[in-house]
């Protein structure tokens, strides 16, 4: 049964999600402090989309690569 201590459970999905929202919401309330003109920048430019792709490709490198041995 290792594999099941190493399964997370609700609680740490939860506050994962939690977290998730949170960074989300923080990011929106800093993109509203913005100028108009940077905040067209960011959400009808390029730099939404690259880091969009950005973050897929880092999340994608990450997963592929598993976890440390111990």
């Amino acid at each position: 049964m290792a594999d099941a201590q190493r399964q997370p459970g609700w609680r740490e999905v939860i506050l994962v999600a939690a977290a998730i929202v949170l960074v989300v919401l923080g990011a929106a309330a800093a993109t509203s402090l913005l100028p108009t003109e940077l905040q067209q920048a960011i959400f009808h430019g390029p730099v939404l989309i690259a880091f969009l792709i950005l973050g897929t490709g880092w999340l994608l490198w990450r997963i592929s690569r598993g976890r440390p041995s111990a």
